[in-house]
């Protein structure tokens, strides 16, 4: 991805906030391969003509086939106000889920406890404590149905790995294209219909509330549920 095309839906002195395209790794792994980081330090070394290394603190993530809102700082004490406020819970984040089965509730909060099995890099959800498993929290509300497709509003209370992808699937809800969480077969271009929507947040600095909101993926199938953007559901609403 060429830095001169990161979407960039915020940006200031402090932080760089972007829309993520799927199939780009937020930060490092094993392959390897360039990451939303590399991309978002070769945009700001290039803008600001910065000589030498330049700082971006990714304060939180999204998996590789996931899209959506990412938040970075380019302030060492932007960074660690914006982690102290994921660390107590002061971060809203919405996202949009796409699913074939429709849940058996309109709105629910899912309760699960998240073991991850960091070889094979996939994590098992239980109804019940687990030694050496997460709790994870999630509410959910369904926007509606298009097709044979149901479109869900997430808002996830924890931040674990894979937290909605297992979650909804141990509902009997896979993701649709999430193969690796039991959906029948993948989306032709191997992202999941799962995107960060929106977040809210305070400004580390400015002490103002922010929300910032991510346009959907430019795709066709995407693009259909934007007859949904309308329906508002409030942070207070939530379960």
């Amino acid at each position: 991805m060429d830095a001169r095309r990161l979407h960039v839906l915020y940006e200031d002195n402090h932080l760089l906030v972007v829309n993520k395209p799927c199939g780009l790794l937020v930060q490092g792994d094993k392959t390897g391969d360039e990451t939303l980081a590399d991309i978002g330090k070769k945009y700001l070394k290039k803008k600001y003509k910065k000589p030498g290394n330049v700082f971006l603190g990714v304060v939180h993530r999204l998996d590789r086939p996931v899209s959506g809102v990412v938040l970075m700082a380019k302030t060492s004490k932007a960074l660690e106000r914006l982690n102290k406020q994921f660390r107590q819970r002061k971060v809203y984040k919405k996202y949009w889920a796409v699913v074939k089965r429709k849940p058996k509730k309109k709105k629910d909060k899912l309760v699960h406890w998240l073991e991850k099995d960091r070889e094979k890099n996939v994590v098992k959800a239980y109804d019940h404590p687990v030694d050496g498993a997460q709790k994870a929290e999630l509410s959910y509300a369904v926007l509606g149905k298009l097709n044979d497709h149901y479109l869900l509003e997430v808002n996830p209370l924890t931040g674990r790995p894979h937290q909605i992808r297992v979650q909804l699937a141990a509902i009997g809800c896979p993701i649709r294209g999430d193969i690796k969480y039991g959906f029948r077969k993948p989306n032709a271009d191997a992202c999941i219909n799962l995107h960060a929507r929106e977040i809210i947040f305070m400004h580390p600095v400015k002490k103002t509330k922010e929300r910032i909101k991510a346009s959907l993926p430019e795709n066709q199938f995407w693009e259909q549920f934007l007859v949904f953007d309308k329906i508002k559901i409030k942070e207070d609403d939530w379960i």
